[in-house]
């Protein structure tokens, strides 16, 4: 079995931001309990940018990236070395990795990100991943960790993802209402409006909001995802045996590893608008996007960018990896297959997305 553990700011380093190392030691202790069960472990951390700012007693988290990426660089090696402390003191080897969206844009890069951590679980090595703050600029960043541990758990073909936080799962209607959904097996829009917008601690980037986001990348990939609370991490091992204590996200059909890749992995450049003869050629009848369905181009991308594949009212409909940059379907949009040679000599397809390069979601 693979898992993928993800723990937010709020466990690890609450209220004045100095960590907590007793959340640190009981996130150990049943990490090492499923280790021993021949489970291989991934630990996705968030909290360097919130210890930075512990350490530096700063309350508020920062708009500017300049002093967020400052901060990492601070809280970054103390995190680490309160992790080696706790797994180093239960026998379990620890390795810092250290990712940003272009190691999961470039294919080449997102596959030796995946043989290196599949390496290390082979090794028996505790990967402890983070985004690196310190030099991610605003266009390749993920923004939450989350969707980070939601793609890493794709990466590697998780079995579970758990998102660690301090609340007890998704509520129905809200916190407020105090009665927590057990099993969510389709992410419906009655299910997305329980989910709030941000971090309660204003020291975290995420919040449940980017909890079900995450859930559809995890599901769509096969994974099962769990939200539950942190403060309890043997909920973990109790979820797993079957027991109700938390929210579970039951996976549906799984994408292949590389149609996975194009819909999560890579990081969406731009957006196509297409009429309803091309909708539904592309949701019912498992066609190409042809430049005749096209209605309408946003944004700046190049040959082999993701783009997104919205509806006329606004529904994103697919991803996909286009043929033309957003210059030449500009020029060849809502033509036929026959005049994209006489407009673009140069063109080596017709088809702007084939559909093998093409994930409906």
């Amino acid at each position: 079995m693979r898992i993928v553990i993800k723990v937010g700011t709020n466990l690890l380093a609450p209220a004045d931001g100095l960590l907590d190392k007793s959340s640190i030691r009981a996130l150990a202790e049943e990490i090492a309990a499923l280790k021993k069960t021949g489970a291989g472990v991934v630990l996705v951390s968030s909290g360097a940018i919130g210890t930075g700012m512990g350490k530096m007693k700063i309350t508020e988290r920062p708009d500017s990236l300049r002093e967020k990426q400052a901060l990492a660089a601070i809280g970054q090696p103390i995190l680490m070395q309160a992790y080696q402390e706790c797994f180093g003191a239960l026998g379990i080897t620890i390795a810092q990795v250290l990712l940003n969206r272009q190691d999961f844009d470039d294919r080449s890069r997102y596959l030796n990100a995946r043989n290196t951590m599949l390496s290390l679980l082979e090794m028996g090595v505790l990967p402890i991943i983070n985004e690196n703050d310190t030099v991610a600029v605003e266009e390749i960043n993920f923004g939450d960790n989350d969707t980070l541990s939601a793609l890493v758990a794709a990466k590697v073909s998780a079995d579970w993802l758990f998102l660690l936080t301090d609340v007890d799962g998704l509520y129905i209607g809200g916190l407020e209402k105090g009665k927590v959904i057990p099993k969510v097996a389709k992410i419906t829009a009655e299910i997305e409006a329980c989910a709030g917008e941000t971090s309660s601690s204003g020291k975290g980037t995420g919040g449940m909001k980017t909890k079900i986001m995450a859930a559809k990348i995890a599901t769509a990939s096969g994974v099962k995802m769990a939200i539950i609370n942190g403060k309890s991490p043997e909920k973990i091992s109790k979820m797993i045996e079957g027991e109700e204590c938390g929210t579970v996200f039951l996976p549906g059909k799984a994408l292949e590893p590389r149609k996975s890749w194009i819909a999560f992995g890579t990081k969406c450049k731009g957006k196509l608008v297409v009429d309803a003869g091309a909708a539904a050629a592309l949701t019912q009848k498992d066609k190409s996007l042809l430049a005749s369905g096209i209605a309408a181009v946003e944004g700046k991308f190049a040959v082999g960018d993701q783009v997104g594949i919205f509806d006329t009212a606004g529904k994103e409909l697919a991803r996909g990896l286009t043929y033309f940059s957003a210059e030449d379907i500009n020029k060849v949009k809502g033509k036929k297959s026959s005049e994209i040679k006489q407009i673009l000599p140069d063109a080596a397809y017709e088809e702007v997305i084939h559909k093998d390069n093409l994930v409906i979601l």
